[in-house]
């Protein structure tokens, strides 16, 4: 869960209409990636919630658009989305709207691949497609409650929508089942507790950044990049709030208190970060723990000796000198736990 104003978990029962649109709302090959085998049965996105909301609400959908190409009709020859009016009346008449972007192995894949018609390979940016950010764009100007479901395999700038989005779920590739899933998280059957394993940056970080064959890896990945990312490493919101109470070290453990002080039960990630000179805050280790509402759990992770080494550029292992450890629910820096609205404790 990349941001939630409060639309986040959905009440079906304050809900009559849910309008659900976007390219990869009903779409099965955005639950697979692009390595996978066949299964028997899917629920996609707009099933997930078909399902979830049955008896109980409508479900009003559209695709919206096509996933890259100017519009979805081969008989249109409008160079933007043909589906935008329809779109505009689903907005105009339901309480909530879901709209589920992203990419799919057609745009994200091994080039060359036999499925994707050369369509896919390095991205040439972080944005998603035009017809998608015009189909965000005119949803989000009728101003109706909104969250962003994203599925995709790779960091993305929403643009504009970042901020104007109520709400901004990542679903990755979430496999065959993954509607239903998606569809948990959204109406509450279930807390959001995953944490990004790299960097989202912004379009425009890409300008102060080495070329792709610099392998030096200054200014990239969180250990090397200067700037204030659109979300950072480890980041990942719950609906709840776990904050750790105290932390030490014994040896090479790790013991953490954690208590979940929100309103939801939940699961989160204890993360633990090393910092040595010369080198930058890394993560060294982390848990899953859960916890029920007002509850507090002790919490060990154990580390390894070959975690705190610091490397040179010849490859050579240094002295890291005294070692700070940072135990937290997020990366130790101010954007990360601003987001989150938790501390780090160090020790």
């Amino acid at each position: 869960l990349l941001k939630n104003d409060g639309l986040l978990p959905l009440d079906k029962t304050k809900l009559k209409t849910i309008g659900v649109v976007g390219p990869n709302a009903d779409s099965r090959i955005a639950l697979q990636g692009n390595y996978h085998g066949t299964s028997s049965r899917f629920v996609t996105v707009l099933e997930g919630i078909e399902d979830k909301v049955e008896g109980s609400a409508r479900v009003l959908y559209s695709e919206g658009c096509d996933l890259w190409k100017p519009n979805l009709s081969n008989l249109s020859d409008q160079d933007y989305p043909d589906r935008l009016s329809e779109v505009q009346t689903i907005a105009d008449y339901s309480d909530v709207m879901v709209v589920v972007v992203g990419l799919d192995e057609n745009l994200e894949g091994e080039e060359g691949d036999e499925g994707n018609s050369y369509k896919s390979g390095d991205k040439n940016d972080l944005l998603l497609p035009e017809s998608q950010r015009i189909l965000m764009d005119r949803v989000l100007e009728v101003g109706k409650p909104t969250v962003i479901v994203l599925l995709a395999g790779s960091s993305i700038d929403l643009g504009s929508a970042n901020d104007k989005a109520d709400a901004i779920l990542l679903g990755w590739y979430p496999g065959v089942m993954g509607g239903k899933a998606i569809a948990d998280i959204l109406f509450g059957n279930v807390s959001p507790s995953g944490k990004l394993p790299v960097t989202f940056y912004h379009q425009s970080d890409l300008d102060l950044m080495p070329d792709f064959t610099d392998y030096s890896m200054n200014g990239r990945t969180y250990r090397f990049f200067e700037g204030e990312p659109l979300y950072p490493f480890g980041y990942g919101l719950t609906y709840s709030k776990v904050e750790v109470e105290s932390a030490s070290r014994e040896g090479m453990t790790i013991s953490a208190r954690v208590r979940n002080t929100g309103d939801f039960d939940t699961e989160d990630v204890v993360q633990v970060y090393a910092k040595n000179s010369p080198a930058r805050p890394r993560l060294v280790g982390f848990k899953r723990v859960s916890l029920e509402k007002g509850q507090a759990k002790e919490v060990e992770i154990q580390l390894k000796e070959n975690d705190l080494l610091v490397i040179d550029d010849h490859g050579e292992s240094v002295s890291g000198g005294k070692t700070e450890f940072f135990v937290g629910t997020c990366q130790p820096d101010k954007l990360s736990c601003k987001l989150s609205g938790t501390s780090v404790f160090f020790l």
